[in-house]
């Protein structure tokens, strides 16, 4: 019989327990707070959030929900074409968000809490950037509609970059899909992102400042941020920047 671990009083297989809970490094230098049940990382494409979402999940043996993109058909298209699939593109996102947000609502008895790299709301930001008219109104009755019957985070980490460093960051990715992104559309976002947590009260957020921190490459950068998110009670809006705490 292949040897199991004992895990929150759950016996798995090694090969999972590393790869959906152990800590990289063995650096589990904290618990996790109880108050955080349902936790949040955004930013603007490039910006690090599915990076620092699974960090998260992978430490402190949280579930991990990250966005689907790949499966939406109508993306890349989008890409070469705004103006003729945003609206295809923006339902599709929209639908499978929302099933996923449905799905959160399912209890889960094997992990302390769950983290995703985006949230809900942030559908909305892409809409009102890409559609208008009649496409954006019938967008915002959808929207309307499903909304309310989605869970609301214990806590959002918005991760703000800057547009010359996103850029690099998908530069390096080096995402196929992604290959033709027009710089023009991620200083929209980056500005619409700004906007839009400029007047965030729905949540406590936690504002990270990284246009200039690498969290990847900088293990301290990391350590800083993931202490700042597990070692305060978060109310309110507050700011760090890794380089100066």
């Amino acid at each position: 019989m292949a040897r199991r671990i004992r895990y929150l009083n759950v016996c798995i297989p090694p090969a999972l327990y590393q790869e959906h809970y152990a800590a990289p490094q063995g650096n589990l230098f904290t618990s996790w707070p109880g108050g955080l049940h349902y936790v949040i990382v955004e930013g603007v494409i490039g910006a690090g959030k599915t990076t620092l979402a699974r960090t998260l999940a992978q430490r402190f043996g949280g579930r991990l929900v990250l966005e689907r993109f790949e499966e939406n058909p109508f993306l890349e298209r989008f890409y070469l074409d705004q103006e003729r699939w945003a609206f295809q593109t923006q339902l599709s996102f929209l639908a499978d968000r929302f099933r996923q947000q449905k799905e959160l609502l399912e209890r889960d008895l094997f992990h302390p809490f769950t983290v995703s790299d985006y949230a809900f709301d942030k559908d909305r930001i892409f809409a009102r950037l890409t559609l208008e008219g009649d496409s954006l109104q019938l967008y915002e009755t959808l929207y309307a509609l499903m909304q309310p019957a989605t869970p609301r985070p214990d806590l959002i980490v918005y991760l703000q970059s800057s547009p010359d460093r996103l850029m690099e960051n998908i530069a390096r990715r080096g995402r196929a899909i992604e290959a033709e992104m027009d710089p023009a559309y991620i200083a929209r976002l980056h500005t619409a992102y700004n906007d839009y947590f400029r007047y965030y009260t729905q949540s406590p957020l936690l504002i990270v400042q990284v246009a200039e921190v690498d969290f990847v490459a900088q293990p301290a950068h990391l350590d800083t941020i993931l202490q700042r998110i597990v070692g305060v009670p978060h109310t309110g809006v507050s700011t760090l920047n890794p380089l100066n705490a």
